[in-house]
């Protein structure tokens, strides 16, 4: 059983900052694309991240600017740094590992992340 385990979520207030840490197996890790996805209330999962095992990112529209998604392969943890929050990033942010040559996609349990004053 391939576990994510995230953990860096809370309570910030609107302009803060907040880190969010997933770390899982070595192996997974090395052969996967990293990602960070999230779920605001009532609403889709929607992808936030993505970053390659060769460094390649990709930023939704929504964050490009503010968050910042860095690999470390000798910690076998994906981090998402999280500058300038907003409200509307109120969400429950979820950790994600896939290869889809392999045909797998692993999740995390997911942490909270609420923006407010």
């Amino acid at each position: 059983q391939v576990q994510l385990v995230e953990s860096g979520g809370g309570l910030v207030q609107p302009g803060g900052s907040l880190r969010l840490s997933c770390t899982t197996d070595r192996i997974v890790f090395s052969r996967s694309t990293m990602a960070w996805y999230r779920q605001p209330p009532g609403k889709q999962r929607e992808l936030v991240a993505s970053i390659t095992r060769s460094d390649s990112t990709n930023y939704s529209d929504s964050v490009k600017g503010r968050f910042t998604i860095s690999r470390d392969n000798d910690k076998n943890t994906v981090y998402l740094q999280m500058n300038s929050l907003k409200p509307e990033d109120t969400a429950v942010y979820y950790c994600n590992a896939g290869n889809p040559f392999l045909n797998y996609i692993y999740w995390g349990q997911g942490t909270q992340v609420t923006v407010s004053s």
